[in-house]
C-alpha cells in the first residue's frame, strides 16, 4: 500500500474570518484517525457560546463531524485529551460529554491549560480506531 492509499489528509476550514490555517483537522492513517483541536464554536454565529453547556456541545458535534469525515465516529475514539484553563468546570463538561460518549469509555486526560484561543473554556482532541468488521 502506498503512503497515499495510507493516508488521507482532511481538511475542514475554519471558521470563516479566520482564513486558512497550517493544520489538517484530521488524518486518517490507515484505519486511524487523528484529529487536531477543536473549540466549541457555534457554527451559527461562528462564536463561542455564551452558554457553558453549549460550548461544550458545538464541541462534540465539530469533533463528531470531523470524525465522519474519514468515515469514523465518537464512537470509534480510543483516546482524548481535554484542554481547560478552569478545572473546576470538570463535572459540568462531563455532564455534557456523557450524553455522546458511551461505555466503553475512551482512555481519557482533562488537562489544565492556559488560555486557549478565542476564550474558549475548553479545547478537545482525540484519536480513533475503525473497528474491524466481523467477517464471520
Amino acid at each position: 500500500m502506498s503512503e497515499s492509499e495510507r493516508t488521507k489528509r482532511l481538511y475542514v476550514p475554519a471558521p470563516s474570518g479566520f482564513g486558512p490555517l497550517p493544520f489538517s483537522n484530521g488524518v486518517l492513517v490507515g484505519d486511524t484517525f487523528y484529529t487536531s483541536g477543536h473549540i466549541g464554536f457555534d457554527p451559527a454565529t461562528k462564536k463561542i457560546p455564551d452558554v457553558l453547556e453549549r460550548e461544550v456541545e458545538c464541541l462534540m458535534a465539530s469533533l463528531g463531524d470531523t470524525l465522519a469525515k474519514g468515515g469514523l465516529g465518537l464512537d470509534d475514539l480510543v483516546y482524548v485529551q481535554i484542554f481547560c484553563p478552569d478545572t473546576s468546570l470538570f463535572e459540568r463538561f462531563n455532564a455534557v460529554y456523557r450524553r455522546y460518549i458511551k461505555e466503553p469509555f475512551p482512555a481519557r486526560a482533562f488537562i489544565g491549560s492556559g488560555r486557549l484561543l478565542f476564550e474558549a473554556h475548553f479545547e478537545i482532541q482525540g484519536i480513533a480506531v475503525r473497528k474491524a468488521v466481523d467477517r464471520r
